[in-house]
């Protein structure tokens, strides 16, 4: 039987078995929270979908070549793959894939033309041109020019018949030397092989040697879903209607376009959007917002793109929309 004083001299030790016992059980907690926990996957056993978007988002961030091709009908066509790379120097060789679609094993107007022309001109992307590049991937009908839907410049080549694209600061003219299908299935890319015959460069990206300066090109980048790279700044979204089509650049009104407060960004976003805010909606909208009637009361049209660009600038598109078509 313990006597007191006994009972005594063990506090001390149960306070140190317990104390011990309690650093056991934290450290413990840590191996378990620091524990990686993988799941492995087998790509013949997931939906092509699925498995798409892990590579996407694991592998990243990717350029971007905004390719512009020709068709045998001389009809234009440009659109961005993400699957693209430079291969060589010697000669210099770029590679692309356009992949095959998913839903309905279809194959993109860009491979059809490479294959007829074995011409291409590829177009270095940067964050100026985001907005635009991102609409002119949407998907829209056989003979419709995306250089007029996301309102860039066609300008010639020199020796290939694609035409370029003037915004961009960087244009690769390229001769198609081999084309590489990878499959037969949706999802399968097609590599293009290009061979480099000219390049432009606009010179406000070189800086005193001559060189392109990695700061003034601004180069933009893919990853997963919505989310794109800025080399100097870091990540950001563009968001796109996946399923349906942006009305276009060419839809917004000559005073819009050729406004100084909208930059192509702000165009690209506003030709993004599915389809145009009704007349009842806009009633609506400036009814309920006093500072926009304000503005609107002024008929000092810069005020107005103005007052609509904060709108953009905070990727509410159908809200700016609403403050444009509220005074045509």
């Amino acid at each position: 039987m313990l006597r007191s004083k006994d009972f005594l001299f063990l506090i001390p030790k149960l306070f140190l078995w317990h104390t011990a016992f309690e650093y056991f059980c934290s450290t413990e907690k840590v191996i378990r929270s620091k524990r990686k926990i993988m799941i492995s996957i087998n790509p013949k056993e997931i939906a092509t979908v699925k498995l798409q978007g892990y590579l996407q988002s694991a592998i990243g961030p990717r350029p971007i070549a905004f390719a512009s091709t020709i068709s045998e009908k001389g009809i234009p066509n440009l659109s961005p793959f993400s699957f693209f790379n430079v291969f060589s120097a010697n000669p210099p060789i770029l590679v692309f894939s356009p992949s095959r679609r998913v839903r309905d094993n279809t194959i993109k107007h860009t491979l059809i033309n490479a294959e007829a022309t074995r011409e291409v001109v590829i177009n270095v992307v940067n964050y100026d041109l985001v907005q635009q590049t991102s609409l002119a991937s949407t998907e829209y009908g056989d003979g419709v020019n995306e250089f007029i839907k996301a309102g860039l410049t066609q300008i010639p080549s020199d020796l290939v018949k694609p035409y370029r694209v003037k915004e961009s600061p960087v244009q690769f003219e390229c001769k198609v030397t081999q084309i590489i299908p990878l499959g037969e299935e949706g999802g399968a890319g097609n590599l293009i092989l290009c061979e480099v015959v000219k390049i432009h460069i606009h010179e406000s990206i070189l800086d005193e040697n001559g060189a392109i300066d990695q700061h003034k090109i601004d180069l933009v980048s893919r990853l997963g879903n919505n989310w794109y790279s800025r080399s100097n700044q870091g990540l950001f979204e563009v968001q796109k209607p996946l399923t349906t089509l942006g009305v276009g650049v060419d839809v917004i009104p000559n005073n819009i376009r050729e406004s100084p407060v909208f930059n192509g960004n702000d165009l690209g976003k506003l030709g993004n959007i599915e389809a145009l805010p009704t007349t009842e909606e806009v009633s609506i909208f400036v009814k309920e917002n006093f500072s926009v009637k304000g503005v609107l009361s002024s008929d000092d049209q810069e005020k107005i793109h103005l007052e609509a660009k904060k709108y953009l600038d905070n990727d509410d598109v159908a809200s700016a929309w609403k403050v444009l078509l509220a005074k045509k």
